[in-house]
């Protein structure tokens, strides 16, 4: 075990890597686990001594425990009182989430809980969100994926910063977690779930660690842990060389749609190459993973000289070879479905992420005058901004998905219109309607089609004299989620 003192090392990892600049306001993510209630409590010993403030406690209940879900949930409210700090909590039911997105429990309650966290960050005004990893999961991370055919840039493992996210124990041992508890008596939560070995963290973290630390020489977690951070300084460089590479390759791109230039992609190297579908894979917005093999298929389209079309399918996304190009696509189930229904409230002001949908919605109140209403028409009409009438919003605004019989009537049109006409006369794939966020007022009216079309009972006339001002923006892989 490392001589320095854990709070000493900890403080130079933030101040050597810049992951908390002096004057921020950080949320603290606390699961409840020993690995986040220590970095709360080490976030508490530093705030001073490195200029931050401790905005809140965050914690997201995802309810596949039961009563013991709802337990951590009341042990985390409870630790936040107890220091005194906001408490930002949020219930999300993460096997609906699962079973809706066909994805693991683990990818769904990933997705959930990082959009949970930039919201609850947006509500306290935080401008960084603290996680606890460790250099065990780093390990657990790098293993895993290995183990699934991740390329470098997988390999990599887990990032000490990334956008607003910063992990401040990315270095730390777990034993040295739970013995700086045991040194403040500080109590935490254990995750009965974390035994369960069909889970292949699990499996990863209690059979094969254990087993490869039996034949290897050295610190098996350590020897990991820097394989992932050596090649986390490569693929920073071959990152930037794919950047360059994919405006060459990457012909056009319209929303979940990426089409290569099959040629100039063949004629890169293999790595760089690799990388690019990589990066184009993760603009499809399937959102799940894809191993070397799945790469190499779309490479392999890529080099056919074969004329005509030829496709293939990889998890979530479809891949066709159309003349020179190959293009990439959102790959809807066999079966008609539909998407996880949701609802959110958007405050005025305020700003709502709609994971759902990758996006973040926005309203913000303003004075509005006559002169404007050229301004109101050209954004209302159609496009990611509208402009509310603010009496249509009075009694409170809210985001939610489309439902059976939804009609309004569209902006400069007379009668009212099936939702659904609207948005097959908008030309919306039929997989991707469930994926429009609709803006409703208080009486479940709808307002905007986000994206689309404003409602005409909520336009601005010359007559109003305060305005909602919508806006939607994609949030991705790196967008602020609020």
């Amino acid at each position: 075990m490392p001589t320095m003192p854990l709070q000493d090392r900890v403080r130079l990892a933030v101040e050597r890597a810049g992951l908390i600049p002096a004057g921020s306001r950080v949320l603290a993510a606390v699961s409840g686990g020993p690995d986040s209630v220590a970095l709360l409590r080490l976030l508490l010993a530093l705030a001073d001594a490195c200029g931050f403030t401790v905005a809140g406690v965050a914690h997201l209940n995802h309810r596949l425990r039961g009563a013991e879900s709802d337990g951590d949930e009341a042990f985390c409210r409870a630790l936040a009182r107890a220091h005194g700090l906001a408490f930002s909590c949020g219930r999300r039911d993460v096997a609906a989430l699962a079973r809706a997105t066909h994805a693991s429990l683990e990818t769904a309650a990933r997705r959930a809980r990082y959009a949970f966290l930039e919201q609850a960050a947006a509500r306290l005004k935080a401008g960084v969100i603290a996680t606890g990893h460790t250099r065990d999961d780093q390990a657990e991370t790098f293993l895993l994926r290995l183990l699934r055919g991740a390329g470098a840039s997988g390999l990599a493992g887990i990032p000490p910063k990334r956008g607003p996210i910063v992990r401040p124990l990315l270095d730390v041992r777990r034993a040295e977690i739970l013995a700086y508890l045991a040194r403040l008596r500080q109590p935490f939560r254990t995750d009965s779930s974390n035994q369960d070995r069909a889970i292949p963290r699990n499996w990863v973290r209690h059979e094969l660690i254990p087993m490869l630390a039996r034949h290897v020489k050295g610190d098996i977690v350590d020897v990991l842990a820097r394989e992932a951070a050596l090649l986390r300084d490569e693929t920073e460089l071959l990152d930037r060389l794919a950047l360059d590479a994919g405006a060459i390759v990457e012909r056009r791109g319209a929303g979940p749609t990426v089409a290569l230039d099959a040629a100039a992609l063949a004629g890169l190297p293999p790595a760089l190459a690799r990388r690019v579908v990589r990066r184009a894979l993760g603009k499809t917005g399937s959102g799940r993973f894809h191993g070397f093999d799945h790469v190499e298929q779309v490479i392999d389209l890529a080099r056919s000289a074969t004329k005509g079309s030829r496709a293939a399918d990889l998890p979530g996304v479809r891949v066709e070879r159309n003349g020179a190009e190959v293009v990439l696509s959102e790959r809807g189930p066999r079966a008609p479905r539909r998407r996880e229904a949701f609802w959110y409230r958007l405050a005025v002001p305020g700003r709502i992420a709609v994971p759902e949908c990758g996006c973040v919605i926005e309203a913000r109140a303003r004075r509005w005058s006559a002169a404007e209403l050229p301004l109101a028409k050209a954004v209302s009409a159609g496009g990611r901004r509208a402009v509310v009438a603010a009496k249509a919003a009075a009694g409170g605004l809210a985001v939610r998905s489309r439902r059976p019989g939804d009609a309004f009537r569209p902006f400069g049109m007379r009668g009212r219109k099936k939702l659904q006409d609207v948005l097959t006369d908008r030309k919306v794939p039929r997989a991707e309607r469930d994926r429009v966020p609709l803006v409703v007022d208080a009486a479940d009216k709808i307002l905007w089609v986000g994206g689309h079309i404003l409602a005409e009972e909520a336009r601005a006339t010359a007559r109003t004299r305060r305005v909602v001002v919508l806006s939607m923006r994609q949030s991705g892989r790196k967008g602020r989620e609020a």
